[in-house]
């Protein structure tokens, strides 16, 4: 039996440290599915077709990687795709105390959900999407940060802005 996994995110942009997690991910599942997690309550710096195709292009030549997008629970989001393990990156403590309660709140409506943590590499430690866009938003070089075109479509969307 294939072991699959879904990492769900925003990835607004997709990073360094998500590739990161990815390319660990794929050492220990025969399948990932990268899904784009749609959150009406943010804004995001790009929109959902945007974010897909820079999963596509920054993912591509991986084999075992599906490109995807959801709203709503992730937990129906998995029965919908039969799916039972989810993929989240911690980067510090902080984000164990959160993923922690996603996790509990996760098992407790799908008894079945597993989550796995991946611990980035140190040069990514501090790396988030957010951090990202915060650096790009002052004109900041982010080419350090994230996959050449990522940055490119950085500097478009700071452009056109």
């Amino acid at each position: 039996m294939k072991k699959i996994a879904i990492y769900p995110g925003s990835f607004d942009p997709v990073t360094l440290g998500h590739m990161d997690i990815i390319d660990r991910a794929l050492k220990i599942f025969d399948e990932i599915t990268v899904s784009v997690f749609v959150h009406s309550a943010k804004k995001p710096m790009f929109s959902l077709e945007e974010r897909v195709d820079m999963l596509k292009n920054v993912l591509k030549g991986r084999k075992n990687i599906k490109i995807d997008c959801f709203n709503g629970l992730l937990v129906e989001y998995l029965k919908k795709k039969k799916v039972n393990v989810v993929i989240r990156g911690l980067r510090a403590i902080s984000d164990l105390e959160y993923e922690f309660q996603v996790a509990a709140a996760n098992r407790t409506l799908y008894k079945d959900i597993e989550t796995v943590f991946f611990m980035p590499r140190q040069r990514y430690s501090y790396l988030s999407s957010s951090v990202v866009r915060d650096i790009a938003h002052f004109g900041g070089n982010v080419s350090k940060m994230v996959h050449p075109y990522v940055a490119r479509k950085i500097r478009e969307k700071k452009i056109s802005q």
